[in-house]
């Protein structure tokens, strides 16, 4: 009997991909890998109902720090949000679990791994890029995508099996992990359709306005209102907090990468409010060209991660960057929750370039005298003027 190791959530999709796979004659091996969106009672219920399908053993993995380590203390360095907008909340963590499956199989000697993507997504490349690369001697079998399958008819066919699968919850299609929930469901299929309350995780509880404190040490969240933790801890502490104001709610629209426009919702508080966080702080401590060059690397890094391109060495090139770049950035931002927003209220560092006595924006000038402006203004122009005088240029 050939053996094939399943990347298992215990939704719709890979409940199907299990039931499907066994009934192929597969001994089928099932594999959840947590990013941090399971609590333990989750995690018992899942591996319940994967015993249930037919799976042959199960194992659950928990990767959230090394999850951190590897790829949301950059996506932080770079304050990466793709298209101004959403945090990676499941790229990244796909490219992930998608390594820590195909190190399970190649440890079991499966003949093949597989997934429950659609053929219509970013999802299935990142899974097949990471297999085939890592494995390439491993067969990947990709049941939907291959039978071109609905929502629908996956409900029907777990129905015929035997096995009840409620048709409202599979309207929507969510995954949770540490870096933020994501919502697909009939709206977003849409170009108008907003998502309804009642699809994104939290709902709001507080309406009075509350302030946190965060504090980063070279680039990283180490406390939260004065309490030191680990990032991971102070992550989903900052997500607790945020969670009765119904903050980080959005829509992403961006190009996948199969060449077509996608929508999806997702709910990200904490990844929000520290990649803003962070980039204020490093607005008052950074360089000009730092700050430069660290969007333009933060956004290629962002894009590739997007893409399923984790593998690339350039990637490792322009964490190397971005870490060096965090040296000074210590200290803390003040935060006021609201509902369904926030706002940030200022930073405290002692490496805060506005704190020096040269001179105060718009203000007063200490360091130099009124001839010393003129003179650098006259000599800043001078190329333009140049050019404006030998064009007999008017401007008009």
């Amino acid at each position: 009997m050939k053996k094939v190791v399943l990347a298992y959530s215990g939704g719709l999709d890979t409940s199907f991909c299990l039931k499907y796979l066994q009934n192929k004659g597969y001994q089928v091996h099932t594999v959840l890998v947590n990013t941090g969106g399971f609590s333990e009672a989750e995690l018992e219920t899942i591996t319940a109902r994967a015993y249930e399908l037919g799976s042959f053993q199960h194992t659950n993995c928990n990767i959230i720090e090394k999850y951190y380590q590897k790829a949301i203390k950059y996506l932080v360095f770079g304050n990466v949000l793709k298209n101004n907008a959403y945090p990676l909340s499941v790229s990244a963590e796909r490219v992930f679990q998608a390594l820590e499956i195909i190190r399970y199989a190649q440890k079991i000697e499966v003949d093949a791994v597989a997934h429950g993507s659609t053929g219509a997504g970013n999802d299935q490349i990142r899974f097949d890029l990471i297999f085939q690369t890592i494995a390439p001697e491993i067969e990947i079998i990709t049941p939907i995508r291959d039978l071109t399958l609905s929502r629908q008819e996956e409900v029907d066919y777990l129905e015929k099996q035997g096995v009840s699968y409620s048709w409202e919850k599979a309207q929507y299609s969510i995954n949770k992990g540490i870096w933020g929930t994501s919502v697909g469901g009939k709206e977003t299929l849409t170009s108008h359709l907003p998502l309804p309350d009642e699809a994104y995780p939290s709902s709001l509880q507080k309406t009075t306005p509350e302030k946190v404190v965060l504090e980063f040490e070279k680039g990283e969240l180490i406390a939260v209102n004065g309490e030191k933790a680990t990032p991971t801890t102070n992550i989903a502490k900052l997500e607790n907090l945020t969670a009765a104001f119904a903050i980080g709610r959005d829509i992403h629209v961006g190009d996948t990468i199969i060449g077509i426009k996608g929508r999806v919702g997702f709910e990200a508080a904490a990844p929000l409010i520290i990649i803003k966080a962070h980039h204020l702080l490093e607005k008052h401590v950074l360089s000009k060209w730092q700050q430069y060059w660290k969007e333009q690397l933060g956004n290629w890094y962002g894009m590739l991660f997007h893409e399923g391109q984790y593998l690339d060495p350039v990637m490792r090139n322009i964490e190397t960057f971005l870490t060096d770049t965090q040296q000074t950035v210590s200290g803390t931002v003040t935060v006021t929750l609201k509902p369904y927003h926030f706002s940030l209220d200022g930073i405290a560092s002692q490496h805060d370039l506005m704190n020096t006595g040269m001179g105060q924006y718009g203000e007063m000038n200490n360091a130099w005298t009124a001839t010393d402006a003129k003179g650098f203004i006259k000599i800043l122009g001078n190329a333009q003027t140049i050019y404006s005088q030998v064009n007999a240029l008017d401007y008009d």
